[in-house]
């Protein structure tokens, strides 16, 4: 274990191991006697002791000790001498322990538990762990106690960054001293304390003292995961922030049905609606909870209530998100009108990290309703759509046509935002980029390139929020290509980041954006031959992102890359058509974010990994399978009228019983046999067409 090479037992040894487990077994036999009759005699207790001080890890004995000290307290002869004496003891037992395997999670949570008590002195626990710390400085069991003893003596922060500091000069690579100093400085910024009142007259000071240990050791990873802390703490503002908004700011939407004429709207703010409403999506810096009708108020010419339900949209279920959405209701006839969107004018809306909104914006748009027949409408969301190279024509656009991008930079201008880039955080990360350009000048440090890639990528948005291009994407790029060479063993990370990377490169201009822009060609519905489709196929992206600029795309393809995740793709309320063939998906369940995408019409998963494996472990990723939402919100009176034919594809059923698709391919799966593919036509019955075949 940790590079230490086992050795074979000698003779002696396998003896000596012998008698200890069966004095052990003597010893359990014996104490589980006791415990099972509550016996808490001192011969009983003392028993305890000698089988903690073999096997520290019981944690049996220690909760029998617990009980045992609960028994004597509540007897009335008890006296506070008598009290302290008992608690004493306990002490005792666990300094014992701990000198038999001070990592013990039970010695140090009997521990605490003792204290916690009130009757034993503190003074001599610091002490205690001066002895246990020089042993082994990095032990995290003693700098968590450490933080509950400080706790108990009020011990103040200050004493106790100085003690971090002083540990981290006698060893460079204590990741534990460098994690306790992040907590202890994140409470004294919390609470402003003297001297701690802004991050700029503190975080400059951090960089210089992690830049000793990382050029002292560049190899050890302990300084560079403080110097991705501090990092964080750089970049990220307290406060949430509006980032991007659909409708945009000042923007003229229509919203219509097929066989109308476009007139001189352009395709990216022309919305296909059959449901009667369309939605506004508010997405946000960081997830947030609080977004009602009472933190966001709509004034139009048509609703006149005002009043909206905002749904969170998160595939944990979770009452706060990144995005939010709430659908306006527009009347049957025709009509024209303007709508203002007020955000955080009213207190509510609070970051997850109790930071409340503190940005008031406002943002308006024009609404145009063209009402047509239902039954004319249908012929564009039935049409079938096939995605090849060459039903495809490059978007030709008009020199002063509405693109999205643009009225994003308008919107956060227009709402006032104050800056994050204030001066001492560009400063910082321009010294910090001019020292790891230095540091990568004099070696080839994997860990430092990958610091640089993200400082590099924070100075961008730091220094240029409305700039038309990412000033080091090509660099940045580039390291992360150097990086999947360098360290194979973390390939998939670096692909990730490079394809997140390349997204907000791609999406960071008008010409840019615009060379990945298609209109479908041929179509019989003057309604998708007008559309744009945004064609971010064959990039070997291996994870998308940017989605704040994606907001108002109603057709996508991302057919032949190497996703294996659509994670953040539920912000895309537009999305009606939507091309994922030919990638590594690999289960029914990595389409989770498809179920919050009640537009979506037409879905090609053909050629993806999905029944490649009988279990699908990526669903256990999460803190507990418990805790996944799939299937949860199904009652029992919705479980038990699930047909025969369908119990052995449930997950499937959870996934897609929600979707309203007319077009589905899903060819190329494991899983896609003519079993499934009845399953299927069961679950969504508003199919028309799978794989390519119109039903019956």
């Amino acid at each position: 274990m940790h590079g230490r090479p086992r050795k074979a037992p000698k003779p002696e040894d396998e003896a000596a191991s012998a008698a200890k487990a069966q004095k052990l077994r003597a010893l359990q036999t014996q104490f589980f006697s006791f415990h099972h009759d509550q016996i808490y005699t001192k011969e009983a207790v003392e028993l305890s002791a000698k089988l903690l001080e073999i096997n520290p890890e019981s944690y049996t004995a220690w909760n029998y000790r617990k009980l045992a000290v609960e028994h004597y307290l509540s007897q009335p002869e008890c006296d506070p001498d008598s009290v302290k004496s008992v608690l004493d003891d306990e002490l005792k037992v666990v300094e014992s322990a701990l000198r038999q395997n001070f990592k013990s999670y039970g010695a140090w949570h009997h521990r605490k538990w003792v204290l916690s008590k009130g009757h034993s002195s503190i003074n001599h626990e610091l002490r205690l762990l001066d002895k246990f710390q020089k042993a082994d400085s990095r032990n995290f069991h003693a700098w968590n106690y450490r933080r509950f003893v400080a706790e108990l003596m009020n011990r103040s922060e200050q004493d106790e960054l100085k003690y971090t500091e002083d540990m981290i000069y006698t060893n460079f690579s204590n990741y534990s001293a460098w994690h306790n100093r992040s907590v202890l400085l994140s409470a004294l910024l919390e609470k402003k304390a003297e001297g701690f009142l802004l991050k700029e007259n503190v975080l400059p000071e951090e960089y210089e003292f992690i830049h000793q240990a990382i050029f002292t050791d560049p190899d050890d990873q302990s300084g560079w995961f403080y110097n991705l802390w501090l990092l964080d703490q750089t970049v990220t503002t307290d406060s949430p922030l509006l980032v991007s908004t659909w409708p945009t700011c000042g923007s003229d939407v229509l919203i219509m049905g097929d066989g109308c004429q476009n007139g001189s709207f352009s395709p990216f703010t022309t919305l296909l609606s059959d449901s009667g409403s369309f939605p506004i999506i508010l997405y946000f810096n960081q997830p947030v909870e609080g977004v009602n009708s009472s933190t966001v108020t709509i004034e139009c010419g048509f609703d006149k209530n005002g009043y909206l339900h905002w749904e969170p949209l998160s595939v944990s279920n979770s009452q706060a998100a990144q995005v939010w959405v709430a659908h306006l209701k527009f009347p049957t006839p025709e009509l024209d009108s303007s709508v203002e969107v007020r955000v955080g004018h009213s207190k509510g809306i609070i970051s997850t990290r109790g930071f409340q909104y503190c940005h008031p914006s406002t943002f308006s748009f024009n609404v145009h309703v063209q009402h047509v027949e239902r039954d004319s409408f249908q012929v564009s969301v039935a049409e079938s759509i096939l995605w090849r190279e060459e039903n495809f024509k490059i978007y030709r656009a008009q020199s002063e046509e509405s693109i999205p991008i643009a009225s994003f930079d308008q919107l956060c201008i227009k709402n006032g935002h104050e800056s994050t880039a204030s001066n001492w955080r560009t400063e910082a990360l321009a010294k910090e980029i001019e020292c790891f350009r230095e540091l990568l000048s004099l070696m080839d440090c994997k860990i430092g390139k990958l610091t640089l890639a993200r400082l590099l990528m924070a100075y961008d948005a730091m220094s240029f929020p409305f700039a038309t291009k990412l000033v080091h994407s090509e660099e940045v790029l580039e390291l992360y290509n150097d990086l999947m060479k360098l360290d194979p063993t973390h390939h998939r990370y670096y692909k990730d980041e490079h394809s997140l990377v390349l997204l907000q490169k791609m999406t960071s201009s008008k010409e840019s954006l615009l060379q990945h822009c298609f209109q479908y060609k041929d179509s019989v519905s003057s309604v998708i031959g007008n559309l744009i489709c945004l064609r971010l196929n064959n990039l070997s992206l291996s994870r998308i992102g940017a989605f704040e600029k994606l907001l108002w795309v109603q057709m996508l393809d991302l057919s032949h890359n190497e996703l294996q995740s659509i994670e953040g793709l539920e912000a895309m309320q537009l999305l009606s058509w939507l091309g994922l063939g030919n990638n590594k998906l690999g289960s029914v369940t990595a389409l989770e974010p498809l179920r919050k995408l009640k537009s979506l019409r037409v879905l090609d998963i053909s050629y993806n990994q999905i029944g490649d494996h009988s279990i699908d472990t990526t669903r256990y990723l999460c803190s507990s399978p418990l805790s996944h939402s799939v299937g949860s919100e199904l009652n029992k009176d919705e479980t038990a009228i699930i047909d025969a034919a369908l119990v052995n594809y449930l997950e499937a059923f959870y996934m897609l019983k929600d979707l309203n698709l007319n077009q589905l391919d899903i060819v190329g799966n494991t899983i896609a046999d003519e079993t499934f593919k009845s399953a299927l036509v069961k679950i969504m019955p508003t199919l028309k067409r799978l794989d390519g075949k119109v039903l019956d």
